[in-house]
């Protein structure tokens, strides 16, 4: 799958998340998710530098739903 890995490493990393407990998985998959999301963060503040945590939150959301499904968001918020 992963071709800078190791084919041997690969099938042992496969077997330890298949051994793994569900809520270990989901675990793993918040902090996956959890990290995309301060990279985006981060990303959008070094791509605007002046803009408000509510900008900062709105160009997030337009990120992760896009454009249009952010616009009825925040507009029916309003």
């Amino acid at each position: 799958m992963l071709t800078d890995t190791n084919p041997q490493i690969e099938r042992m990393q496969i077997e330890i998340i298949r051994r793994m407990p569900a809520w270990k998985k989901l675990a793993v998959v918040d902090g996956l998710n959890e990290t995309v999301r301060a990279l985006a963060v981060a990303g959008i503040k070094q791509r605007q530098p002046d803009a408000t945590p509510e900008q900062i939150r709105r160009a997030l959301a337009e990120l992760i739903l896009g454009a249009e499904l952010a616009r009825k968001v925040y507009d029916h918020a309003k």
